[in-house]
């Protein structure tokens, strides 16, 4: 007896206990589910290490009156202009109650800036900024909007505390409504692919169960290690997908397995057979969803370990609960049944599918991989950038006060290139000055600049020679407008310069103008750290991406082992990974198509952003990489069994279509439900997510196994089960042979 025969036979003999054990998991659950978002973290799509956080570091410690953590109010007036005084008056009402929390470092009013007044009058803001890191800065959100006083103006607040707090509060609406309505359609589906209503509610009813244990884990694991909120749609939508993939494939050959022989004798075929090719495909899903964790990235490395607890759970589900709930139902479990189905129609197609495509394979092979590349065509013009507000709905808060700020006062007065200078010595020495003048000259000089603000741009009218004596003793700075400047400009060895440019953040001309910064530091004793919008666009697209070949190839590498290991084969991984990686080049070809070139956006509710998020291919890659294997999988492992019988390529091929067909296409069709469901998010991150693995498993399932598969074993032919004899004495034989 084989370990997964055991497996099924403990679960049979232990039926009852082992779902009791399961329901005390579910009880020990349930109170930490709607407590998880509150354990989540916002952010994570930045890194330590780049040079951006690390100015954003040395400012925060070196300016005292510098916070990276601002929220930014916007005030309009239909009536008032920001010069009336009762403008003014209502604004300060407006704040008033805001200095009364020690997390509110200070605020800078529009009536002491001019720039931040529009150019009509009617719309201003100011500037609160917070001692908390901008992460954590939503937290005292609830608190604000307690303090803020209706003065009669309108009011909107935008920056990092906003925008977090309304990508927690939307993740938790998106997650509902995908719930709502992937749940209700996948019991359909179910149904269509069973024809019995007690044969459907099983796959589902163990998914839910994975699920809420799963989000309980999740919450054990954030009280440990940040974890990101948008963890809570992905361990929904893998985990009810594969939860009910795994359970459907188990259920359905339960059946198959119950027309030749009793209850007890059919769960531990099943486990030894199914339950062994949901054991490894899980395998390789967790393979490549634990590649994310190599990542130095919070929202990635806390998707890859939440993913990874979701696959493990599920397939834990699958050999276990599984097993012990089809023991209690048995033959019951085609009870309820409402579509009629002759059993063996459904495989004479696919059997006519693959002896049609085995005839002619040369002309399925090429046209469909021809296909798939033109599906990935638009892959090759991508602009990779990190979210903004842009990613959230136009009815919230913090996007309407982005887009009024951008509006009116432009996109580079909002996203300035942040520069942060260091000095051994005193950072205001008058030769450290005097290459602060130079440096900020030959700034302004560029055309791509609009403005420059730093110590010594505050009055054109200065001198260096001025600029020098005013900063000589900072602390007997008496003018007011200077003593303000220094304490938001410098501190004792760090000062901060602002480059304001003309074009948008994260435009190609901004990146020029920010890498001919960097290339070009001041003279003095200054070491150079740059920040801002399109600083930490460049630098997390390049870290990101730096590391992305490596985690690659240690999960490309990784599943050919395993498929080795479980195929005994050396051809047959190698071409299930190049077939992978075909849906998966479709896939990001259709995010560049729709979320970035905006096509489709009025159907599926976004408003076209321009780029696509960068952490979003290396995500689907890692996602899609095993979830596409899963597939494969129990294709192959079907085939194998029918190689194994016959010894025959083409009728074994054929064999493996007839028994695995409509199952792969009924699991693919449940993974492709409950990750559409999420196209009804509002985020547009989740939205793309949600589209792009849906669109990748429903090309894998249908295009690339139906087709491509059987087309490349038939011109391989005996190849595919090739093993050199030396390799074959030193691999363990795998359960697949017995």
């Amino acid at each position: 007896m084989t370990v997964f025969s055991r497996i099924g036979a403990v679960a049979y003999r232990r039926r009852y206990s082992v779902v009791a054990v399961w329901c005390l998991c579910l009880l020990v659950s349930a109170p930490f589910i709607p407590r998880l978002p509150g354990q989540l973290a916002v952010g994570g799509f930045s890194n330590p290490n780049i040079e951006a956080a690390r100015a954003r570091q040395a400012l925060e410690t070196g300016i005292p009156g510098y916070s990276s953590s601002v929220l930014v109010v916007i005030f309009q007036s239909d009536e008032l202009v920001a010069s009336d005084p009762e403008f003014s008056r209502r604004a300060d009402a407006t704040l008033a109650g805001l200095l009364t929390l020690p997390e509110v470092r200070e605020i800078a009013r529009f009536q002491d800036n001019t720039r931040q007044i529009s150019d009509d009058g009617h719309i201003a803001y100011s500037l609160v900024r917070l001692s908390l890191a901008p992460e954590q800065s939503q937290r005292l959100m609830p608190a604000i909007r307690e303090r803020l006083t209706d003065a009669g103006l309108k009011t909107t607040l935008a920056g990092a505390p906003a925008f977090y707090e309304d990508v927690e509060r939307i993740s938790e609406q998106d997650l509902r409504r995908a719930e709502a309505i992937a749940i209700p359609i996948a019991l359909v589906a179910l149904v269509l692919v069973f024809g019995t209503v007690v044969g459907a509610l099983v796959p589902l009813i163990v998914g839910g169960m994975s699920v809420a244990v799963v989000l309980g884990l999740v919450y054990l694991v954030a009280g440990q290690v940040d974890m990101s909120i948008f963890v809570l749609n992905l361990a929904t939508m893998l985990g009810l997908g594969l939860a009910i993939d795994y359970s459907l494939f188990m259920t359905s050959r339960f059946r198959e397995e119950l027309r030749q022989r009793g209850v007890e004798d059919a769960v531990v075929r099943t486990t030894a057979t199914a339950g062994r090719a949901v054991f490894f495909s899980g395998l390789t899903v967790v393979i490549g969803l634990a590649g994310l964790t190599l990542f130095d990235f919070m929202f990635l490395r806390s998707v890859g370990i939440a993913g990874a607890l979701v696959v493990i759970v599920a397939i834990v589900g699958a050999l276990t609960l599984l097993p012990a709930v089809l023991g209690i139902v048995g033959t019951r479990i085609e009870r309820g049944r409402i579509i009629r189905r002759d059993s063996g129609a459904g495989g004479t197609f696919w059997v006519r599918l693959s002896t049609g495509v085995m005839r002619h394979p040369w002309f399925v092979l090429l046209p469909v991989t021809a296909f798939l590349l033109l599906l990935g065509a638009p892959f090759l013009n991508v602009n990779l950038s990190s979210p903004d507000a842009t990613i959230l709905p136009q009815r919230v808060d913090s996007r309407q006060g982005f887009e009024t700020l951008r509006r009116e006062f432009g996109d580079g007065e909002i996203s300035p290139i942040v520069i942060a200078l260091r000095s051994n010595s005193n950072a205001t020495s008058r030769e450290n000055l005097a290459a602060l003048w130079d440096f900020t000259r030959a700034l302004a000089a560029d055309e791509r600049v609009m403005r420059i603000d730093s110590l010594v741009t505050i009055d054109p009218r200065f001198s260096l020679a001025q600029y020098q004596l005013v900063y000589d003793r900072p602390q007997e700075i008496v003018d007011p407008f200077f003593r303000r400047a220094y304490r938001e400009f410098a501190g004792p060895h760090t000062t901060m310069v602002l480059v304001f440019p003309r074009g948008l953040s994260g435009s190609d001309e901004t990146k020029a103008l920010l890498a001919d910064i960097r290339a070009h530091p001041p003279a003095g004793d200054y070491t150079m750290l740059v920040d801002g919008g399109t600083a930490e666009i460049v630098d997390v697209v390049n870290e990101m991406y730096a590391e992305f070949p490596r985690v690659a190839l240690v999960i490309v590498a990784t599943t050919y082992l395993v498929l080795l290991f479980l195929f005994r084969s050396l051809l047959l991984p190698f071409k299930a990974i190049v077939m992978n990686a075909l849906s998966i080049v479709a896939s990001y070809g259709a995010l560049v198509f729709i979320f970035q070139e905006g096509h489709f956006s009025s159907v599926l509710g976004f408003q076209p952003l321009g780029f696509v998020e960068a952490s979003l291919p290396i995500l689907m890659f890692c996602i899609l990489f095993g979830l596409s294997m899963d597939y494969e999988v129990f294709l192959l492992s079907r085939v194998r069994e029918s190689w194994l019988e016959t010894r025959d390529n083409t009728t074994s091929v054929a064999l493996g279509l007839q028994r695995s067909g409509r199952i792969i296409t009924g699991a693919a069709l449940i993974v492709v439900v409950v990750t559409a469901s999420f196209v009804s998010a509002e985020i547009v991150l989740v939205k793309a997510l949600g589209l792009g693995i849906a669109i990748a498993v429903l090309l894998d399932a249908t295009v690339v196994r139906a087709l491509l598969a059987p087309a490349t074993m038939r011109l391989l032919g005996a190849a595919n089960w090739w093993l050199p004899a030396s390799l074959a004495r030193r691999l363990p034989e795998s359960e697949l042979d017995h």
